[in-house]
């Protein structure tokens, strides 16, 4: 068997075996239970200290 059509085969079965479970998985990692605070928290991290600057105590515990 030449080497192309070895590539061609593992790239048709087993790399998109690999891919779809990689996908799948990163979707249940994102919509697994309690991440939504994580997510949130991140999302509203910008907005933080948008009236007011940041105290010594809030920059020393980031």
């Amino acid at each position: 068997m030449e080497l192309y059509s070895f590539l061609r085969q593992l790239a048709d079965s087993w790399a998109l075996l690999a891919l779809t479970l990689f996908f799948v998985g990163m979707v249940g990692f994102v919509f697994r239970p309690g991440s939504r605070v994580a997510q949130k928290d991140a999302a509203e991290s910008i907005f933080r200290h948008e009236t007011r600057p940041a105290t010594a105590d809030e920059k020393e515990s980031r």
